[in-house]
């Protein structure tokens, strides 16, 4: 019999959620209301007291977070190729300019250390991302920025439910100044069906960043309106933040399944197939994804090819963004940032999510194996 075909990720919506939206639905309230307020208080909860404000997409909160910050022509902001590309996507729609650092080959988040040789005087921020849920280093991260007099926004959309020494990312972290940006796509720990968060630093007015997400729009009185800023179109619904606010409620179950998932992964892998295995983090990282590097020269096209034939879904997250055309444009280069190159050559994402069996995790483990020895 051929086993069921089993995803890279799948979200865990249950039945309470599901009532949830149809109670939504039947209230004639469906746009941002009375549950997208509840949901941004609950995930300011969540961020130590934080003020959090909810958005359609994880890339639009960081989009708003740098205009927030003043960022925009001949800015550069320093970030990570390897990364979805909405990471330096955002910085391009302000205007500004992607920095690449090479990444460390052990997080293989970006390497802290070689931050300081790409700051300029035009360097505003910087955006690190915690790949697979592995935090980036936070107080080496903020030791940074105060020494450059730098914005931090924090690209947190996979490390939601993760923590730095016991507090949770989108706290505090001895430095208020700093932006923290989530992502609820529905392959995220919790999810909205699509959606973002956007926490914010105290020097910022949260409605500031309101009017940022709805065209600009000031209200006063009853019947009083004025725009002062552009906006865009970047609220979050309702029936979004009901998904989210059933999600939030799970998410310790969520994290600790992920976390048993992870060790099962390290207690059943082949030692022998060549492959670098992530960091065994069990303190900080949420466990978003379970990541490998393919042994060197390993034709990845065929190795997703068989394991899906074979009914297992790979992801690839992600190649080096600075070697898509767009960034070839304003100069980068093969060869530029060498160990994001052969990362993105060589990485593959492992079904990881809450509803997987331990049994599924043996499956995926023995049939890599199989499919890597068919390749040599």
């Amino acid at each position: 019999m051929t086993a069921s075909f089993l995803p890279f990720t799948r979200p865990s919506i249950d039945e309470e959620t599901i009532a949830s939206v149809a109670d939504v639905l039947r209230s004639g309230w469906l746009t941002t209301g009375p549950k997208a307020n509840e949901f941004e208080a609950a995930l300011s909860v969540h961020c130590g007291g934080r003020p959090v404000r909810v958005c359609n997409s994880g890339t639009v909160t960081m989009e708003i977070a740098l205009r927030l910050a003043g960022i925009g022509v001949n800015d550069e902001v320093i970030t990570t190729p390897l990364s979805w590309v909405a990471t330096a996507g955002v910085i391009l729609a302000v205007g500004a300019r992607p920095v690449f650092v090479d990444i460390d080959p052990i997080t293989r988040n970006i390497d802290l250390d070689k931050v300081s040789a790409a700051i300029t005087p035009r360097t505003r921020a910087i955006i690190p991302v915690d790949l697979a849920g592995l935090p980036v280093n936070r107080d080496k991260l903020h030791v940074i920025a105060q020494d450059h007099k730098l914005r931090v926004i924090e690209d947190a959309a996979q490390s939601f439910g993760a923590c730095w020494k016991g507090k949770p990312i989108g706290s505090s972290f001895g430095n208020d100044s700093d932006f923290v940006s989530f992502s609820f796509h529905p392959n995220k720990n919790i999810t909205t069906g699509e959606g973002g968060a956007l926490v914010l630093p105290a020097d910022i007015d949260p409605a500031a960043c309101e009017r940022m997400r709805l065209q600009g729009v000031r209200r006063f009185g009853e019947d009083g309106m004025d725009v002062e800023v552009l906006g865009g179109k970047a609220n979050l619904t309702d029936i979004a933040a009901a998904i989210g606010l059933g999600q939030l409620k799970r998410l310790g179950e969520f994290t600790e399944r992920r976390k048993a998932l992870a060790r099962h992964y390290f207690g059943h892998f082949d030692r022998n197939l060549a492959c670098q295995l992530p960091p065994e983090d069990f303190e900080n990282s949420n466990w978003h994804m379970f990541q490998i590097l393919l042994p060197s020269g390993c034709d990845r096209a065929r190795l997703i090819a068989a394991m899906r034939e074979r009914s297992i879904g790979i992801g690839v997250h992600y190649p080096a963004m600075h070697l898509f055309t767009l960034y070839r444009r304003l100069g980068y280069k093969e060869g530029d940032f060498p160990l994001a190159e052969e990362a993105g050559r060589r990485i593959v994402t492992l079904p990881l999510f809450p509803a997987m069996l331990d049994s599924d995790v043996e499956r995926v483990c023995s049939t890599l194996a199989d499919v890597l020895k068919s390749l040599v």
